[in-house]
């Protein structure tokens, strides 16, 4: 080979390391902006996850969660969208953390009622560490959105009753395996959960009573104890 045909191969040779080079730079630049992109949507959900707690669902505004991350609202709006899209994800983001504190680690026990009782005694103490200081949205957005029809309410509906479902599949499980009756009325005992869990809340964030989880817990074992005893033969 020529000494001009190494040298043109060469050039070629570094022209090519060159352009590799260059897009693996920006290959990496952009793969910062993602990330640095999706930290910034987490903090401006998790800004007004917080919010919400406080103030409700209808207090979360663009405006007041860009003062609160420091960012503009333009940068806000350019990441999440609309302040019906934030509040969405707001919803979609509580539902995450929820079922990855109460549900998840709950499914690493057996079938039947331990399972039933690992949901249990995590939501209780969820609502211990987390509930009893900024509130519950699956609650305290019940109660906000009962009387407004609209997609919000829909999607905040839709969380709630996916929950139940879950704990009813799981009362279910309960009953099959032998652990509760046969006859055990599934529907009064995802009730009967539900609402002790919305008293657990109310006592714990409203009236600051720190023994309300432990009360929940007692109840719980009650109201397991009162499906699991024979009913009494009517005279």
């Amino acid at each position: 080979m020529s000494a001009q045909a190494n040298a043109k191969s060469s050039i070629v040779s570094r022209a090519s390391e060159a352009l590799a080079s260059q897009a693996s730079t920006r290959a990496r630049a952009l793969e910062a902006r993602t990330s640095k992109s999706e930290m910034t949507r987490a903090a401006i959900v998790g800004a007004a996850l917080d919010l919400a707690a406080e103030q409700g669902l209808e207090a979360i505004s663009l405006q007041v969660v860009a003062d609160r991350i420091g960012l503009s609202k333009s940068g806000v709006f350019s990441r999440v969208g609309s302040r019906e899209a934030l509040q969405q994800a707001v919803i979609a983001e509580f539902e995450r953390r929820f079922l990855a504190d109460v549900f998840v680690p709950a499914m690493q026990a057996p079938r039947g009622l331990s399972r039933l009782n690992a949901i249990v005694r995590r939501w209780i103490e969820r609502t211990r560490i987390v509930e009893a200081n900024s509130g519950c949205l699956y609650t305290a957005g019940a109660f906000e959105l009962d009387d407004r029809d609209g997609e919000l309410r829909e999607t905040l509906l839709k969380g709630v009753v996916s929950w139940r479902a879950a704990l009813r599949r799981t009362v279910l499980q309960a009953m099959h395996e032998g652990h509760l009756p046969s006859a055990t009325p599934v529907e009064n005992v995802v009730s009967d959960i539900y609402s002790l869990m919305i008293g657990c809340v109310h006592d714990s964030r409203f009236l600051r009573d720190q023994t309300a989880p432990d009360r929940a817990h007692a109840s719980y074992q009650r109201l397991i104890r009162s499906y699991s005893e024979p009913l009494p033969a009517h005279a």
